[in-house]
């Protein structure tokens, strides 16, 4: 196939408890940080692409980064679709080089959602996900619509509790091996069984993390790959999926929009997930990632479950997954938490990973997904 779209840089700041950082400064470090990654100076950059922030929110963020940052794009538009925004901008991003609309687009996320925004703060920013006339007044929230879809799936398929458990300690298991990681002190199943409860059966060790950090990745014409100064990453297919918005509306509470997307994604690549060496995918939750797991198909329904306990995320396993320790362990920052998978799936490709390195890794896939399972959007990348 002919790769029209290529991610020419990638970068993410550090992660965590970031004092005195603010939302449009990571913005801005991010950036910097990818476009140079890529060879670029700053005016080189024609479009953007900006998600959203709960701590600084604004109706065109869009152009207030690009003033920030001092740039005047002839493309800009802001993108919010939950965790689903960053595949979303990498695929229009593509999109837009694809069309010769743009030459070099910067996708950029980032917030400061850990110290900036207070415990009711970000218990009202998220509660604007509930439904507002069937949800929010009977006590919506985020953990307890994935904890419906935990309970339905445990019943339908079998799965356990240390199911769950041993995702969360994949993850950290990844997240020890990156020197960035906000969370990097080993955990064991009995350590997430005993957590605090959250919303049943989800316990504190089966959430994301809040945290503070940004992201960003300049997606570029192919025809730039010969002068870049690091490997090129093809972007070799995309898709997109929404199912519903509200988990009252979902069509299914163990099949999701990603079974659609993916599709789309490998159909376009002409690949299977039989073939990717790396996976990097959304995982708000560990219910998050198991039944996706199963809806995109790496594993059949009920086998994804036993067979992370036994090991197939983790390096040297059926796929390792989500090497950076994803949203549960590396980081989540809003936005830029599917931000961090895109160019965590880079890295896998240019083999700069170094101790979570995935040997010979050509092509990897990630996936966000936004609200409740509810936004989707799938991308096949692979070594150039």
């Amino acid at each position: 196939m002919t790769v029209q779209a290529i991610i020419a840089g990638a970068a993410d700041t550090a992660v965590g408890k970031l004092d005195g950082s603010t939302c449009l400064g990571l913005h801005a470090e991010a950036a910097a940080s990818a476009i140079a990654d890529a060879g670029l100076q700053p005016a080189d950059i024609d479009g953007v692409l900006c998600g959203y922030s709960l701590v600084e929110p604004h109706l065109m963020l869009s152009s207030v980064f690009c003033e920030y940052f001092g740039i005047t794009p002839s493309y800009s538009a802001a993108v919010q679709a939950g965790g689903a925004t960053a595949c979303i901008m990498v695929m229009q991003a593509a999109a837009l080089v694809s069309a010769g609309v743009c030459r070099n687009v910067l996708v950029v996320c980032g917030d400061n959602r850990l110290t900036g925004l207070s415990r009711d703060g970000a218990v009202a920013a998220l509660a604007q996900v509930g439904h507002p006339q069937f949800e929010r007044p009977f006590g919506f929230s985020v953990p307890a619509a994935y904890a419906l879809v935990a309970q339905r799936y445990m019943h339908d398929y079998g799965a356990t509790p240390e199911h769950l458990a041993a995702i969360a300690v994949t993850t950290r298991t990844h997240a020890m091996r990156h020197p960035k990681a906000q969370m990097r002190t080993p955990i064991t199943v009995e350590d997430v069984l005993a957590s605090k409860p959250i919303a049943t059966p989800l316990r504190l060790l089966d959430c994301c993390l809040v945290s503070d950090g940004a992201a960003a990745v300049v997606v570029s014409g192919a025809a730039v790959a010969r002068d870049l100064p690091r490997p090129a990453v093809g972007l070799l297919g995309a898709g997109q999926m929404n199912t519903h918005e509200h988990i009252l509306a979902a069509p299914s509470l163990t099949d999701f929009g990603c079974h659609q997307s993916s599709r789309q994604a490998f159909g376009r690549a002409g690949v299977s997930p039989a073939d990717i060496d790396v996976a990097e995918i959304y995982d708000s939750f560990t219910i998050t990632l198991l039944v996706e797991l199963e809806s995109i198909g790496f594993f059949e329904r009920g086998e994804a479950g036993p067979a992370i306990a036994s090991g197939a995320l983790d390096l040297g396993g059926r796929l390792p997954c989500n090497t950076h320790g994803g949203l549960l362990s590396y980081a989540h920052s809003g936005a830029a938490g599917g931000l961090f998978h895109v160019v965590e799936a880079v890295r896998q490709l240019r083999g700069e990973a170094e101790r979570r390195q995935v040997a010979d890794a050509e092509l990897a896939f990630v996936h966000g997904d936004g609200g409740i399972l509810s936004a989707h959007c799938s991308l096949v990348l692979g070594r150039m």
